[in-house]
């Protein structure tokens, strides 16, 4: 794609913009609109102004599981579990942290309440542990599981984060993140950006932990992206091919978003798709989709900075980030956000 390497995506960021709280008001948030040459600094609410009718606005509706799980082995020793997806028959992958791996066949009890069996290991490398659960692993996270928080984020789960780490238009569970740029979005923002004439849409793309795990090389090339299942469907399809033919643009709340949409048109042609993606979007890739991004601020030297490099351009990303430090906006799932136009 291009001679960019990993530590072409570093930048210094002080510890103290990362957000361990969201801001009092979902749409209270601010937005750095980096649109134009120069930064504006703006508030979330402004969103439908800079807006306009006939704009499609396509959200990602997945919901975030309780998918963290504390149990303890037969010896007592203690285990913590991260669901990464849930299958069918009462099954889960998931990884696990024990001081030692549990071995097939091995009962873990979980938050005291339950017991799963260790079917074995999986996942395209071994790193996930295969676990029977005794009836609907959504009904037990739900009921004896915690939030997911990010790694950065310092505290324990509490009723704040049942509450705000989580869309108010989550619909469809699966998620071990929660897709942020959409945790701005509150029902009077929506309602104002339907009275502008902003139309909606939705995909679906169940976030996982990978999301989080930093790139190891230095070689792009040499990277191997998580897999993350998504479902793009007709009816999103139609309403994307409509705006296009009234001139209006495709604007993707959240890189979530972005990468469903642009695996549905990974063959050149937007269609209804669903199953698993891996798509690694860096500098040099062709945009076929989405033509306004709206997202929130990302790790050094992550995927998801080098996807917005991507979009907006390097250097322009560059100068965006050297201002929204500079301007104390808050980092990552719970701080600010921006807005990007695909450069030309």
């Amino acid at each position: 794609m291009t001679d960019l390497t990993l530590s072409d995506f570093d930048f210094p960021l002080p510890p103290e913009l990362i957000a361990q709280h969201p801001a009092p008001e979902r749409s209270a948030s601010r937005l750095l609109d980096g649109r134009g040459a120069l930064p504006v600094d703006r508030v979330f609410r402004e969103l439908p102004q800079l807006l306009a009718p006939g704009d499609l606005l396509v959200f990602n509706d997945t919901r975030v599981i309780k998918a963290r799980l504390r149990g303890e082995k037969p010896t007592g020793g203690s285990v913590e579990a991260l669901v990464e997806r849930v299958l069918g028959g009462h099954e889960v992958l998931a990884h696990l942290r024990a001081s030692k791996s549990p071995r097939p066949g091995t009962t873990v009890r979980f938050a005291e309440a339950f017991d799963a069996e260790v079917l074995g290991r999986d996942g395209p490398d071994g790193s996930l542990f295969h676990l029977r659960f005794p009836e609907d692993p959504l009904v037990l996270l739900e009921r004896h599981g915690h939030v997911p928080l990010p790694p950065y984020i310092t505290h324990e789960d509490a009723a704040e984060d049942v509450a705000r780490y989580q869309t108010v238009f989550a619909a469809r569970p699966g998620a071990v993140a929660a897709p942020t740029a959409s945790l701005h979005f509150d029902e009077a923002l929506l309602a104002l950006l339907e009275a502008r004439g902003v139309r909606r849409a939705a995909v679906t793309l169940h976030v996982g932990a990978g999301t989080f795990q930093p790139v190891r090389v230095e070689n792009l090339d040499e990277h191997k992206m998580h897999q993350e299942r998504f479902e793009v469907d007709a009816a999103t399809v139609a309403a994307i091919e409509q705006t296009r033919a009234r001139g209006g643009r495709i604007v993707a709340a959240g890189t979530t978003t972005l990468r469903a949409l642009e695996s549905a048109a990974a063959g050149g042609t937007l269609v209804p798709s669903s199953g698993d993606t891996g798509i690694f979007i860096r500098p040099g890739f062709e945009f076929r989709v989405v033509d306004r991004l709206i997202t929130n601020f990302h790790l050094p030297k992550s995927t998801l900075l080098m996807l917005v490099s991507a979009f907006a351009g390097t250097d322009h990303i560059r100068a965006l980030y050297r201002h929204a430090v500079e301007a104390r906006y808050r980092f990552f799932s719970y701080g600010d956000a921006m807005l990007l136009d695909r450069s030309t």
